[in-house]
């Protein structure tokens, strides 16, 4: 969303329409195995309640977030309620400015959680979820959900978003190695342009959310050309959105995403990325039609059942090189995961979500990453989780958390995904870059 969005994390597979946009999930049709209640002991008892939660993520993530948290509805008493909806960004205000806020969300851009908090929409957490957030999270992730001193809300999902997928054997077969450095990047993609292979495939269609793809491959270029001080200034309007060095890293997005020589590759030409959802968007690496894709790691839950993920699989991964390998900045984002109401049964869901124990149960039933410092990462359903979750633990890594999520929602999932959209559709960078910060709110 994009969870970053889509977001942000939005991790959707392909059957997007399976399960109606905003139409409850049902949780009663699944049959509960009899669970080992122990573990939820601390949670306490609260039979007969019910707890409605609200996010983006439909089909098969759902599926698994329902699955997870089976045992301890069972073993709680608590009825957990979910909701999938596409338009999440849209309309949660509608929600909530009508009176039908839910109980838990799950936001995927701080900025939007932000703005709730500041409302006086959101609750603070309570003691336990707080401890839980200083022991599972470094103090950057928790900041991200605090507002005025106040922690308002968890980190639940995080993903990295620097990854190029490509195919290991289209690479071989063309007698290419991984690039190290973005020059490197740049050669590779000549190549396969001089072969006659479109190097790179993208989508941006997201629904409400449309354009965070180009917003992500903007923030992770400014982040390796630019390092992480002039990101930082950046995404705080320390320097303005339309700042000489923004430019030069649109610039250099826009040599690879507004060529027809380099994109769309199985698609059309570059203009077709408009059109074509992120989720389809990788696909043409398996058929050779493009070789690379820059998408983060939640791309591992999107590709075809049956492809396998890995180095000497179907498709991997390489991070996006910057100019000097041994500099290893890292683009990602999150959802999390906030209450409406002050409820003992809606506390306990939150302090549930909030421990390691839900993300490592999470992470055995198909891809998903978390920065908690609780998470094994051998746990993780596949390589690609594998290598995040090492990253996000790794205190070398200089990770960032998605520009476009940190702004103010007006900007950072308004005005900026429009642009871009505008901007693939050939708007010029200067013209999209100033009329981004004319938009930016004055207070």
């Amino acid at each position: 969303m994009r969870f970053g969005a889509r977001l942000a994390l939005a991790v959707i597979t392909l059957a997007v329409t399976a399960t109606a946009c905003g139409t409850p999930q049902d949780s009663g049709s699944r049959s509960h195995t009899t669970a080992d209640c122990g573990p939820y002991a601390r949670y306490g008892k609260h039979p007969g309640t019910e707890v409605t939660v609200y996010a983006e993520n439909r089909d098969r993530e759902a599926d698994l977030f329902e699955e997870t948290w089976a045992d301890f509805a069972d073993c709680t008493g608590i009825d957990v309620q979910y909701e999938g909806d596409g338009e999440f960004e849209a309309q949660i205000q509608v929600r909530v400015d009508g009176g039908n806020a839910p109980d838990v969300a799950f936001f995927p851009q701080p900025g939007l959680l932000e703005r709730f908090a500041r409302d006086g929409k959101l609750k603070p957490v309570s003691a336990g979820v707080a401890a839980l957030a200083k022991q599972g999270w470094s103090a950057d992730w928790n900041s991200y959900a605090t507002v005025d001193g106040t922690l308002y809300g968890t980190p639940l999902v995080a993903n990295v978003k620097s990854f190029v997928w490509y195919s290991p054997k289209f690479f071989r077969d063309k007698g290419l190695s991984v690039p190290r450095t973005w020059s490197e990047l740049m050669a590779v993609t000549e190549k396969f342009a001089a072969s006659g292979v479109k190097p790179w495939c993208a989508g941006i269609e997201s629904a409400e959310a449309t354009g965070w793809p180009v917003t992500d491959w903007i923030e992770d270029v400014l982040l390796r050309q630019q390092g992480t001080h002039v990101y930082d200034q950046w995404v705080a309007h320390e320097i303005p959105f339309n700042d000489p060095r923004v430019i030069k890293a649109m610039d250099s997005v826009g040599s690879i995403l507004k060529n027809d020589r380099y994109v769309n590759g199985g698609f059309g030409p570059a203009r077709s990325m408009a059109s074509i959802s992120f989720q389809e968007a990788g696909t043409p690496v398996l058929s050779g039609d493009c070789a690379m894709h820059r998408q983060a790691s939640f791309y591992a839950d999107m590709w075809p059942k049956g492809t396998e993920i890995g180095p000497d699989k179907d498709v991997y991964t390489f991070l996006l090189p910057g100019a000097d390998p041994a500099n290893r900045p890292v683009l990602g984002g999150g959802v999390f995961t906030a209450v409406f109401v002050d409820r003992p049964e809606v506390r306990a869901f939150q302090e549930y979500l909030a421990s390691a124990d839900f993300a490592n149960a999470r992470m055995k039933k198909g891809p998903f990453v978390s920065a908690n410092r609780g998470v094994d990462p051998a746990n993780a359903a596949t390589p690609v989780d594998r290598l995040s979750i090492q990253l996000l633990q790794d205190p070398r890594t200089q990770f960032r958390f998605d520009g476009s999520d940190l702004m103010p929602a007006s900007v950072g999932a308004g005005t900026f995904w429009k642009g871009a959209v505008d901007w693939i559709g050939g708007a010029s960078t200067r013209q999209v870059a100033d009329s981004v910060e004319r938009s930016w709110p004055s207070h």
